[in-house]
């Protein structure tokens, strides 16, 4: 006899009835009482019907239980040196991220036993039964401290506005002003305030509104384990959290930078909004010099000044250090004070932080040096994550491969470049230096 699940039970139970309904129906049409053929198929149906509820009630039981299960644990009991874990505390929870990954390695290897203190997450459409086909949940308590690091190392990352989602969401849309010029009749979109004399007609105005759709991306990062690293906890932790973290905030400024918005969030070079300053008439190649940087800094819309950052490929440093102001037949550093050579530079330009990155490209390219207020870029992210793991792709290696699944997305808050209210130069939160080749 095949499996049945709860619906199908109910379907069959209600169609049985149906059959007693309509003999039911038959006899009364008829004027009789049921014939003894009739009364012993009743009595056949209504035992199955006493069978069905039966299993109906075992199976909800059952379910009733594995939910119970599945729900988070409360946080882990904080262990005094010296004092050992009770069987308690070790049903309830992993009292280290290495225990975890253990317990996660050994539930992806053929004939190991589950540990019941993980939880699964089943792939669409496979079943969660089958490690290489689900993942396991990473407690909240765990998942916070590898993630954490993520958003607080770093200066790029902990000045985004980023918001996490909760529950089923899986995307967020941002209503804002679709304001791209500061002149009279287009601040806000459109609204417009005037005098007039008494009396006279009025003209009405309105703002006008852009929607910033976000649509929660993958980052994914494998982490190889070998089988020695494995049997020690506290080693197997550090490196997995340190090698996740990196990578993970390696990839998230990638994105941020230069993201193509396709399969992954929107990047400042590639947004409508970036401002682009071209370089000066017979400029070297591959050079920056004082102007470029006036320029630069003359267009990033005013307000957004204080949160600005500078960010450059260190490739630029050597320009940056011997950069001058010519005067007379001579010049003045202006990145590298006098006797600042002898001891650690002021890393500032115009009062704002200079900050090397690798995701800057080369000197003399587009995206070598930019000015950025990272706080007109808008971010969403899950908060949770989903690790597998798997001893098939490294077998021959003795290595075991952990997977962890991030998501994310973002784009800067602009659409455009904004037209000043006096001046034709555009004005960005966000701005760039065009090539010099």
């Amino acid at each position: 006899m095949s499996y049945k699940t709860i619906t199908e039970m109910k379907e069959t139970i209600e169609n049985l009835m149906q059959k007693v309904g309509d003999m039911k129906a038959r006899c009364v049409s008829e004027n009789r009482n049921p014939n003894p053929e009739e009364r012993e198929l009743v009595d056949t149906i209504l035992s199955k019907v006493d069978e069905l509820e039966e299993q109906i009630a075992t199976e909800e039981r059952i379910q009733n239980k594995e939910e119970r299960l599945k729900e988070p644990v409360g946080k882990a009991h904080k262990v005094i040196p010296g004092e050992e874990k009770t069987e308690q505390q070790k049903r309830d929870s992993f009292l280290s991220p290495g225990e975890f990954f253990q317990a996660v390695m050994r539930a992806g290897t053929p004939g190991e036993p589950v540990d019941p203190r993980l939880s699964t997450r089943a792939a669409s459409g496979l079943s969660e039964g089958v490690p290489s086909d689900g993942g396991f949940l990473v407690d909240s308590e765990l998942a916070s401290r590898i993630i954490k690091p993520v958003w607080t190392n770093g200066e790029i990352l902990p000045r985004i506005n980023k918001i996490t989602l909760s529950g089923n969401k899986n995307g967020m849309k941002f209503n804002g002003i679709d304001e791209t010029s500061r002149a009279n009749g287009y601040r806000s979109g459109g609204i417009t305030v005037y005098s007039a004399a008494e009396a006279a007609e009025k003209t009405g105005s309105k703002p006008k509104f852009r929607q910033i759709s976000l649509s929660l991306k993958k980052l994914i990062g494998l982490c190889y384990a070998t089988d020695e690293l494995l049997e020690d906890a506290q080693a197997l932790e550090q490196v997995i959290t340190n090698g996740f973290q990196d990578e993970f905030t390696f990839k998230l400024v990638d994105w941020i930078i230069n993201g193509t918005g396709a399969g992954e969030a929107l990047g400042i070079l590639n947004s409508g909004c970036v401002v682009s300053v071209g370089k000066e008439a017979g400029q070297d190649a591959d050079t920056i010099v004082y102007d470029n940087i006036n320029k630069m800094f003359s267009r990033m819309i005013a307000s957004s000044r204080p949160n600005s950052v500078w960010v450059i490929n260190q490739d630029c440093e050597p320009q940056l250090n011997t950069m001058s102001i010519p005067v007379g037949t001579g010049g003045v550093p202006v990145y590298l004070p006098a006797g600042g050579a002898s001891a650690s530079p002021y890393a500032t330009l115009l009062g704002r932080p200079v900050v090397p990155i690798e995701h800057c490209q080369t000197v003399g390219t587009t995206g070598d040096i930019m000015l950025c207020d990272f706080s007109k870029y808008l971010a969403i992210d899950k908060g949770g994550l989903k690790q597998d793991v798997s001893i098939h792709v490294r077998f021959l290696y003795d290595e075991s491969v952990f997977r962890f699944v991030y998501r994310f997305d973002g784009q800067p808050e602009l659409g455009s470049a904004i037209t000043p209210y006096k001046g034709t130069n555009t004005l960005s939160h966000f701005v760039k230096l065009d090539s010099r080749d």
